[in-house]
């Protein structure tokens, strides 16, 4: 069975049943120690592409959005039997022309939708049809949509688990912002339909 750890903020690891180690958005927090078959970077912001900090494999494969997504058209990759395909993501601080996306990754017969940094976009309708498993949002309110939007979103989609995340906006030095990293109010506010809470350091069964 695959495990998930939350690093916090929207940086997250994910382990098959087999040993294969992904990390998703490498920043700050616990958790970097298990050796990683493939990193994933949703863009180009600080927050997002720590790609040094988890312990690597001599065959690490480190795939980054630009390589991912162009004009809202993104690829699908797979690896190590785990596939990962590209899906838009956008909103006023992550613009359509840099090619942000979030990811669709399957393991161990799981579907788990990693929206990255986002607002609602127009694609996420057409997610329900996927019977995804997870999803995981962002609802930090500032750079991306607030916990109310998120849930909305959540409902759209329609993943058998919603995960509300990264939902804390990044001010001041990174230092100080993992001390604040997590929100129980963005929580308390998301209405995704059965909700998981996630706090930094967690780690869950999928």
């Amino acid at each position: 069975m695959a495990k998930l750890f939350y690093h916090g903020h929207g940086s997250l690891r994910l382990r098959s049943d087999d040993g294969f180690v992904i990390y998703l958005d490498p920043f700050l927090g616990s958790g970097y120690d298990l050796p990683a078959d493939l990193i994933l970077v949703t863009h180009q912001h600080n927050d997002h592409k720590q790609v040094d900090r988890p312990a690597k494999k001599p065959d690490c494969r480190i795939i980054y959005n630009t390589e991912m997504m162009c004009d809202k058209v993104g690829k699908t990759v797979s690896i190590g039997g785990i596939t990962v395909e590209a899906v838009p993501a956008y909103n006023d601080h992550h613009p359509v022309s840099d090619n942000c996306c979030g990811y669709i990754i399957g393991i161990d017969g799981l579907k788990l939708y990693f929206a990255g940094d986002t607002s609602t976009t127009a694609e996420m309708p057409a997610l329900a049809a996927r019977e995804l498993d997870y999803c995981f949002l962002p609802t930090d309110g500032y750079y991306n949509m607030g916990p109310v939007e998120a849930g909305e979103c959540a409902k759209l989609i329609g993943a058998r688990h919603s995960v509300p995340i990264h939902s804390v906006p990044m001010h001041g030095l990174p230092e100080d912002f993992m001390a604040v990293a997590y929100s129980v109010e963005a929580f308390n506010a998301f209405t995704g339909p059965n909700k998981l809470q996630l706090t930094p350091g967690t780690e869950i069964e999928l």
